[in-house]
C-alpha cells in the first residue's frame, strides 16, 4: 500500500541557477547536494514548514529523458510553459514583498479569489507558480 509522495520532480533548466531561486530567495532546505556516477546531480530541497516533502531540482536529460525528449522540455521552460504548482503560505501580502524585494518575477500581485489571496511568480527556471494564502474556514463549533 502506497503510504505517501515522498519526492516530486521540478524540472529546470540549469540546476545551479535553481539552487540559488529556491534556497537563496525563496528559503528552501537543500536536503541532498551531490553528483552519481555519469554526472547526474541529484538535487533535493524542503520546504521549510514540509520536511518531509522533498522537490528534485531536475535539469530535462538523461537518463530522465532521451534527448529529443529533453530538448522538447527545455524549450517548455525557455518559454515558462511549466506551471508547477501552488505554494501555500501564510501571509501572502508580506511574501509577496519579501520574495519582489529578492528578485522574484511575479506575474500577478496579491489578489482575492474565493479561496483566498493568490500571487502568481515566475521561478526564472521555466516554471510559474501561485502563491497562495487560503481563506480561512470559519469555526464551525
Amino acid at each position: 500500500m502506497i503510504t505517501k509522495l515522498g519526492h516530486a520532480n521540478i524540472l529546470v533548466l540549469d540546476q545551479n541557477k535553481a539552487y540559488d531561486v529556491y534556497v537563496n530567495k525563496l528559503g528552501f532546505h537543500v536536503n541532498t547536494d551531490m553528483t552519481m556516477e555519469g554526472g547526474f546531480r541529484w538535487l533535493t530541497i524542503t520546504a521549510p514548514g514540509n520536511p518531509d516533502q522533498e522537490l528534485i531540482l531536475a535539469e530535462p536529460r538523461p537518463p530522465m529523458f532521451e534527448p529529443e525528449d529533453a530538448e522538447l522540455v527545455r524549450r517548455l521552460l525557455e518559454r515558462n510553459a511549466l506551471g508547477a504548482g501552488v505554494w501555500e503560505c501564510d501571509d501572502c501580502q508580506k511574501t509577496f514583498q519579501d520574495m519582489k524585494h529578492k528578485g522574484i518575477e511575479f506575474i500577478k500581485e496579491p489578489t482575492q479569489e474565493f479561496y483566498g489571496l493568490e500571487a502568481v511568480f515566475r521561478d526564472g527556471c521555466g516554471n510559474w507558480y501561485s502563491l497562495t494564502q487560503r481563506t480561512k474556514e470559519p469555526d464551525k463549533s
